[in-house]
This record gives structure tokens, sequence and C-alpha cells, in this order.
């Protein structure tokens, strides 16, 4: 006992000259343990914030839905739920197009008509205040805030929905169990249900959800009738689900979300190891004078290494704990930045269980990584005060050094253990760590190769400053390895991003020749298409495609009825019930379009096969979410009338392309008695004749809505960009996070770095010549770190692109130019910063402390 605090005194003597660069080092592990404390800590939120609102959020205690208007079965349901004391809510949603009469402006809308019940739980805020009780007051309008610029309109004017004309009495702010985001992607107006009939453009082929809200009497009955409707939920054609459920199924989602996080989190904090490696082992290079004059006075290696173990735990603990400070700070800012997508107010509260955890985590990963350079001071003997050997051969260990080995087992067992915590599955721990280990070791592996690069490609008729610049990448102590994993990283993380968004945007972007469709038309009746037609020949510059419309869904599949329950199972594994219980839209036609294209069976249109089945062509995700192949026979519901038809092609088709494409294709006999709607495509000049030609339709035909596709791949603009603010920031603070440790690395040489200096200065080099020497070495770990963090970025964009979105890989090269440009100023501006005291020291003054 008399021996640790003998060394706990010392200890603290002994850090008195040395407490701001042990703190320096230690905060490369503050950003990292404030990343963790913020990201679980929003997560806690999150989760309590769902569990409080989650009734709000479906907004009742149960919900019904359907596609299609609600069968006699399904309200028998809902008036036994009303009788029992069940109070309900209705509401309508379907796109059309909105018309203010005032300035005969045009866009489609989400209609959202609603009895005066709703919502059951959950507030509507609007604009002004109180305008949702004077909704059912009469023929009054809500709209969303984006349709006033949109429309260019105003509170007080006449907005035509269909058929019918509503005042507009305000705007909503926010909708309970909405996020914000949904405003971006079909703007909202909300009108009294009992005004529907009125709009008449509920019609056949109409697309529409329909929706029915319960608020029971007491805990429990919701999930009592879901169980009781459930099995029926096939003949009553409609679906069922409970607050509970959906809190549920958002929580996975959030679980989810914060393991994504969660990665980034975990590789900045295993980052900020890497930081307090090379700090710490700037800290040992200037002790060996002093370890040498104790290990003289009689202290053992073991002593000598127990005082300096306790001064970076300590420091290890300070810089955690102010990362756990920072993270408080940062869980402010987190749901700043997702307030668009999340779809509950989230009330931010410190999580202790978090800053435990975080406190916890982040001193032992720094201490785990300061014992590496640490345990070099055993290899410090007494005869160092009287002879001067290099620091990098003083501190050189072999690599099989017994605790040297134990140390890496640790941090790698650590960073396991860390991982499988976080995900609560050792195998999602394992693959996490693994990523995250994979990332840092390939960086690594780059830097021993640009080191070995820049060996053998230095050529005498350089440049004297280039030759010493670029040697410098290899010479003992060098910073190449510290400098391009924290360059590279930061690059890796924010050009990903930025390819996988511009990837995204290339897939939404036109892409097509000037001759293609950028408008279209869709729920034309069979007998306004003449008229439809006549206004586009008129009004665009051509017709570029007619497309009839039959409404179906599947009755059977191979003589198995979609009401039993073995349709669900097949030899080749589970159907999906989506797909079963879909409302599908198909064409009739007798060739391929250009968006298709033939990879199974034979394209025939005018096989019949026997005197009642006829051939279709199926698309082969369907295909084989459905378990379909080749020669199956499908029925369909026609409106009543079934339609017997066998498999006889497989199509791909290309989803990204603006055309009408469908899922089912037919012959084009087979559906000449069915009820039809017809999409149409065609080609406009400019916006202008867009707008002009929208209006004259709408005009004729209230019923007819039409999409601007330059609306759409804005909105999708938007929408990305909304959705990658939490990614971006999490990318651009592991940038941030590259700061400390570049400056942790350009520390760890700094007395190799003095002493090359005085040498130069000493030879007569002015000091000129060695900024420029310091430039180019800083140039080339810039170029050489940013290009590994970008190759690789490619990598997993492509990746990402290939196998995640299933799309092309779109390369932003202009950001990640200019990201590249960022981290070589970066590098550079850090590294002549931290190298002032090259310029400052004087040859006599290196001569005497050497």
């Amino acid at each position: 006992m008399q021996l640790w605090r003998s060394i706990s005194r010392l200890a603290w003597r002994e850090s008195r000259t040395a407490r701001r660069r042990l703190l320096l080092s230690m905060s490369s592990i503050s950003l990292g343990v404030g990343a963790l404390v913020a990201i679980d800590s929003f997560a806690a939120n999150l989760t309590s914030s769902l569990r409080e609102q989650s009734r709000a959020l479906l907004g009742g205690d149960i919900a019904f839905a359907a596609r299609r208007p609600f069968t006699p079965a399904a309200d028998s349901l809902f008036d036994s739920l009303s009788t029992s004391g069940v109070q309900l809510a209705y509401s309508t949603n379907f796109p059309s197009m909105a018309v203010i009469k005032r300035t005969g402006n045009t866009r489609l809308v989400q209609i959202r008509a609603v009895s005066a019940e709703y919502p059951l739980y959950g507030q509507i805020t609007t604009e002004p205040a109180g305008k949702w009780r004077e909704l059912q007051t009469g023929a009054h309008a809500l709209i969303d805030p984006s349709l006033l610029v949109a429309l260019d309109t105003r509170v007080g004017d006449t907005i035509t929905v269909g058929y019918a004309r509503f005042l507009i009495a305000g705007t909503v702010k926010d909708v309970a169990g909405t996020p914000g985001i949904a405003e971006m992607i079909g703007p909202r107006v909300f009108i009294p249900a009992r005004y529907l009939a009125e709009t008449q453009l509920l019609q056949f082929g109409s697309t529409a959800g329909y929706e029915v809200l319960g608020r029971t009497t007491s805990p429990g009955v919701a999930a009592r009738v879901s169980q009781a409707v459930r099995p029926r939920r096939r003949a009553l054609d409609i679906s069922v689900r409970t607050a509970e459920e959906t809190e549920d199924n958002v929580s996975e989602a959030i679980a989810q979300l914060a393991q994504f996080i969660g990665v980034v989190g975990l590789v900045a904090l295993l980052l900020g190891g890497l930081g307090v490696a090379s700090g710490v082992h700037a800290f040992v290079a200037r002790k060996i004078d002093t370890v040498a004059i104790l290990r003289c006075l009689g202290a053992t290696s073991r002593q000598v290494l127990a005082v300096y173990v306790l001064q970076a735990a300590i420091m290890g603990l300070v810089g955690a704990a102010f990362g756990v400070v920072l993270g408080l700070g940062m869980q402010l800012l987190v749901p700043m930045a997702l307030s668009d997508i999340l779809p509950v107010d989230v009330s931010v509260r410190p999580e202790p269980s978090a800053m435990l955890a975080g406190l916890l985590v982040g001193a032992w990963v720094a201490l785990a990584f300061a014992l590496r350079p640490l345990l070099a001071l055993r290899q410090i003997s007494p005869l160092q005060t009287l002879r001067r050997d290099a620091d990098s051969n003083v501190l050189k260990m072999r690599w099989r050094d017994a605790p040297r080995l134990l140390v890496n087992a640790a941090i790698a067992a650590s960073v396991v253990t860390i991982a499988v915590l976080r995900t609560g599955s050792l195998r999602e721990g394992i693959a996490m760590s693994a990523g995250a280990g994979a990332a840092l070791l390939l960086l690594a592996a780059s830097a021993e190769f640009l080191s070995w690069l820049a060996r053998k490609a230095v050529r005498p008729r350089w440049p004297y400053v280039l030759r010493q610049g670029i040697s410098n990448l290899h010479r003992p102590a060098n910073q190449t390895r510290p400098v391009i994993l924290a360059l590279g990283f930061g690059a890796f993380l924010v050009t990903t991003l930025y390819v996988v968004q511009s990837s995204l945007l290339a897939r939404f972007s036109l892409g097509v020749g000037s001759s293609s469709a950028n408008v279209v038309f869709f729920d034309v009746q069979q007998d306004q298409r003449p008229g439809v037609d006549s206004l586009v020949l008129a009004g665009a510059e051509r017709l570029v495609q007619r497309a009839p419309v039959v409404v179906m869904r599947v009755a059977s599949i191979n003589g198995v009825l979609v009401s039993d329950d073995r349709i669900e199972s097949t030899p080749d594994g589970p159907r999906a019930r989506w797909a079963l219980r879909r409302e599908f839209r198909s064409t009739f036609r007798d060739t391929l379009v250009s968006s298709e294209k033939l990879v199974a069976g034979r394209w025939d249109a005018s096989t019949r096969i026997g005197s009642d089945t006829s051939s279709i062509s199926v698309e082969q995700d369907l295909a084989r979410d459905l378990r379909l192949k080749l020669g199956d026979i499908v029925s369909w519901d026609v409106q009543g009338v079934p339609v017997v038809t066998r498999i006889t092609s497989l199509r791909a088709v290309d989803w990204n392309r603006f055309e009408p494409n469908f899922f089912i294709v037919f012959r084009p006999d087979a559906l000449a008695a069915a009820p039809t709607q017809f999409i149409l495509t065609a080609k406009t000049l400019d916006a202008g004749q867009t707008a002009r030609l929208q209006r004259a339709i709408v005009s004729r035909f209230p019923n007819v809505s039409s999409i601007d596709l330059s609306l759409i791949q804005n909105t999708i603009g938007k929408i990305i960009d909304r959705v990658t603010v939490a990614v971006r920031f999490l990318a651009l603070f592991s940038l941030a996070m590259a700061i400390p440790v570049l400056v942790s690395a350009v520390a760890g040489a700094r007395r190799e770095r003095v002493r090359e200096g005085v040498l130069l200065k000493t030879l007569g080099a002015t000091r000129a010549q060695v900024a420029r020497v310091m430039l180019a070495e800083y140039t080339a770990l810039g170029v050489l770190g940013s290009a590994t963090g970008l190759l690789l970025a490619y990598v997993a964009g492509w990746a990402i692109t290939r196998f995640v979105f299933e799309t092309d890989f779109a390369p932003a090269i202009g950001a990640s130019l200019g990201i590249a440009a960022l981290m070589i100023a970066l590098t550079v501006t850090i590294g002549l910063l931290a190298g002032r005291e090259v310029f400052r020291e004087t040859a006599m003054a290196a001569l005497r402390s050497d």
C-alpha cells in the first residue's frame, strides 16, 4: 500500500509539466465518446417519446385500412364496434389536382377527407390557430404551407377539388404522427368528409386509401379486437394494426437506425484511440530522460510503467468525462437534424445509462490504446542518461513482445465486446467490429504501401525540397500511418455519402432524349379519352404514349384461392402477402416497350391457350415474390369477373424510366370488355406550356390528375437532402474527428522534426526552405490520404448503390475533388501550425537539449 501511495504521489508531481499534452492526446477520445453518448441518448429519448405518443402516431388505439371502399361486412364490423362504445373516426386519402380559382394555378395534391372526430389522439396545429375546429363547420379546406407558394395562393382564396369548391381557412403546421417530410412527398389538403361526394373524384378505378381509427374504452380492448379480426381480414378485405404494433415496428426501425449510426460512432471511437496512441507516443518520447533518471534512482521498470499508466488512466477518464459533456450537447442537435423525418416530437433529456456507458467505454479505450506506446518505457535503461540514442531506437519493441501482444489482444477483444453489447447480438457485434476493423486495416495497409512507394519513387533529378519532403514519408518515426488513417477515414465517410446521394439523384433524373415525355395524365375515364387526347394534341408538342389500365386482384394461383391459408406457402418458400392483397393496375398490348426486357419464356400476345385462358407476361420481381413460374395458372378478379391466365413470359422492367410500367401485361383482346382507364404521357416544350395544358385539362375534366416530371425531380432531390442531413452531420463530425488525431500524429514526431529542422538550418537551409520541405511532406500526405479515402469511398459507394439501392453508380466527381482539396488544405494547415516550433528552435538550444 505504501508503494502505491508513493507511485501515486510521483505520478501527480511528475504530471505537472505534461498535463496539457496528455489532455490534448486524450481529447481524441472525447469526440468518439461524445458520438456514442449522443447516439445512445437520442435513441433512448426517441424510444421513450414513441412510447408516450404511440396512439397519436397511429391516430387511435386501433386502425383499419383498405385500398378500395369498405365492404358491407367491414361496415357491419365498424357498426358493432361503435355500438360497443368504441369511438370511430374516418379518413379517405387520394391524389387529385387542386386548382386556385383566383390565379388558375394547379398542382397534384393529396386530399384527406376526414370526419369530425379525426384525430382521436394528438393535436393538429394550424395557422391561424384554432382553424382545425372550424374545418367541419362548412366547405372549408386546410392546406400545407408549401402550397401557398406553389399555387401562389393565400388564406381566403377558393380552391377547387374535382367538382367542389372550398374556402382556404388556414394552413396546417403540424399533424400528430406525420413527419415534416410528408409535406414534400405530397402536399396535403384537408377537407370535411361529408363533402367528399361533391368532388365526384372517387370513380371506378380511382386510387384511394380508406381508414377507420378507433378509440377504445379500456386498455386491452384494441388487442382483443385485433386478434378477433385478423382471421377474417381477407374476407373483410381490410388490414388492421394497433398502436402497440405501430410502436414495435417504429422501435425496430429506430434500433436499426441507431445500429447503423453506431458503426460510425464506433469507428470514430477507434480513430480516437489511434489518436491517443499517437499522442502518448509523443509524450513517451519526451519522458525518455526522466525515465532513465528514475531508473538510476532505483525505480524498477514496472514501477516506472505504473506511474505513467496511472497518469494515462486519469487523463483518459478526464477525456471521457469531457466527451460525455460534449455528447449531451450533441444530443440537442440530433433531433434538430432529424426533425423532418421523425414521426414524433422527441423530448430531449439526459440518459444516465448512456452517460455512464460512454464514460466507462471511453476511459477503457483510452487506457488500452495508451498502453501500447507506454509499454516501450520498459526498454529504457539507466545507461540512457549517459548516451544519446535516437528516440525511435530507444522505444523500439520486438513484435513478438508478450505484453504487447497481450495488449493488442485486449484491444481487439474490447472492440468486439463493445460492439456486441451495443447491438445485443453476438453475430451482429462481430460483423460490426469486423467492418470497422476492416476499414481501419485497409487504411493502415494503404499507409504502409504509400510509405514503400515513397521510398521507391524519389528521383535524384527532383528539386531538393521535394525529395526531402517525400522522403519524410518513410523516415524513422514518420507520420504516414496515423495521418492516412485520420484523413482517409474522414474522406471515406464524407465522400461515400456524396457519391451515394449523387447516384440516387441520377436515378431519378430525366436521363433520356429530348423527345421523351415530361408530363403524365392519369385517371382518364374511357368516355373522356377522346377529349383529353384532343387537348393534349393541341396543347403539347406531341402525345408520346397512351396506355390502358384495368384494375384487378389475384383470385387464385394454380387453383388455390387467395382466401385459403395454403396460398401463402409453397415448396419454394412463402409468398409475399403484399402481392396477394395488392390491387394491381394492369394493361394490355401486343408489344414490349422500351423500358422492358424479356428474361424468360416467349412474348406472343396473340396466343390464346384454350377457350377461356389467355397468356400474360409477369414482371420478374413480382414473380419471385409470388413464387410464380412459367406455365402457372393465375385467376384474376376483374371487378367481380374472373379472368383465367397462364404465365408465358417474364419481364425485367426499368422502373426508373418515366413511362407507364406494369407488373402484368395481358394480350390485347383478353380485357376487351373490362372497365378501362387510361394513362397518357406527353412532351411539352417548357414549364409554361405544361402549366397551360394542365389547367386546360383540369378545367374540363376535374377528375383527371397530372404530374410534372420536373416537380418530381425537385421533390426527390429535397427529400434526399432532408434524409441525408443526419448522415452528413455524422460524416462531417468524423471529418472533425480527424483534427485532434492529426494534431496528435504531428506531435508524435515533434522531437525528430525539430532535430531535422535544426540540422537543415545548421547546414545552411533558410527558414523558407525548411517550410517548403514541410509543405511538400504535408501536401503529399494530404494527397495520398485523401486519394486513399476517395478510392475506398468509390468502392463502398459502388457496392451500396449496386447491391442496396440496385441502381447505377454515379460518381460525384465535383464533390469528391472538393472534399480532396479540403482534406489537403486541412493537413497542410495543421502540419505547418504544429511545426512552428521548428522555426523557433535555434541550433544551440537543440544541441544543448541533446
